[in-house]
């Protein structure tokens, strides 16, 4: 009898534990199906007004009215993004999280951090890439540079007198200089910022000479005339920039692209991020989009699944790490 009172609770509490398990996914089933039913949230891992940030919000509004919810941005700057990455990949897996980051956040930190406060590639699940480009080597007008060249024979003839500015330490920025400077044996002190907008600031008020800027935010400067475009990284001109040649024209290679990418943390529905990719994509290939792009300097985006653009990142890991190993970037 003792026995099959045991044998008895056990078959009660297995079935407790599978109607529980039954319910949970039909919960989880039924979240799926009314996704989304409340605000999602874009975190943007750098500032207002630059950068990432413009895109995200170009993104925003059009996706609000096809989820027919609506979208918050959210700016969390700081740590070359790895703040607003953070936060994201520790948030619920419910696809009401995403995170709109550049490819030098997601690609090039994990090399530089050794203690990375989250996994990039276990933590973060890819959802769409938006954009892909190079970005921007800017001066004062002051200098009197007018292009890569001017710049490389100025630092060769005062060694140390001519500093450069990144939006920070293990940045894209950062990364392209010291390949030149490695390239062309120049040195040049790096000057990191936290974002692209201070190291704008200073540029424009010439407190710094020359720098490494995203692809966006400098563009009305250039045309004014208060800032001089030397050059841009990737592997075409700017739509928006047109007669500005990029650094592999100007004689040293630099081609590889950035993008920013749409990202959520890892065991989000797989439906979930399917959706969240073909509203994307829908987006990406209207002409409004690609006129907003290009009037901002990007060229129209790829359209991409997310299994896609998965592989992309992995790929770009693999090539943004390469490149910072051959540079020998490590932080100030």
């Amino acid at each position: 009898m003792k026995n099959s009172s045991i044998s008895r609770r056990a078959l009660l509490a297995s079935t407790a534990l599978f109607a529980m398990d039954s319910r949970a996914q039909v919960h989880t089933a039924a979240n799926v199906i009314n996704w989304p039913n409340r605000p999602i949230k874009i975190v943007v891992p750098g500032p207002a007004g630059v950068g990432g940030d413009i895109f995200a919000r170009m993104l925003a509004g059009p996706l609000q009215e096809a989820l027919k919810q609506s979208i918050v941005i959210e700016n969390k700057a700081g740590a070359n993004g790895i703040i607003g990455n953070d936060a994201v990949a520790k948030a619920q897996p419910d696809g009401y999280t995403f995170l709109f980051s550049p490819s030098s956040s997601i690609a090039i930190n994990p090399i530089l951090q050794p203690k990375m406060p989250y996994d990039t590639v276990k933590d973060l699940a890819p959802v769409a890439q938006i954009g892909l480009s190079g970005f921007l080597l800017v001066a004062n007008p002051s200098t009197g540079f007018k292009n890569l060249d001017d710049m490389v024979r100025y630092a060769k003839a005062n060694p140390g007198k001519l500093n450069y500015a990144s939006w920070g330490n293990g940045s894209s920025g950062q990364l392209a200089m010291e390949s030149i400077k490695a390239h062309y044996q120049i040195f040049m002190p790096h000057i990191p910022y936290k974002g692209v907008l201070p190291a704008l600031t200073d540029l424009l008020a010439n407190n710094i000479s020359v720098g490494f800027v995203d692809i966006a935010s400098p563009v009305p400067h250039i045309r004014s005339g208060r800032l001089v475009g030397l050059g841009c990284t990737g592997s075409s001109r700017g739509p928006a920039l047109p007669d500005l040649p990029t650094l592999s024209e100007q004689g040293f290679k630099f081609d590889t692209d950035g993008w920013y990418g749409v990202f959520t943390s890892a065991g989000t529905p797989q439906s979930l991020i399917n959706r969240m990719n073909q509203e994307i994509n829908r987006i990406l290939a209207t002409d409004e989009v690609i006129q907003k792009f290009a009037s901002n300097n990007m060229p129209k985006p790829p359209i991409k699944t997310a299994d896609q653009f998965a592989a992309t990142v992995k790929k770009d890991v693999e090539t943004w790490q390469g490149l910072a190993k051959v540079a020998g970037l490590k932080i100030d």
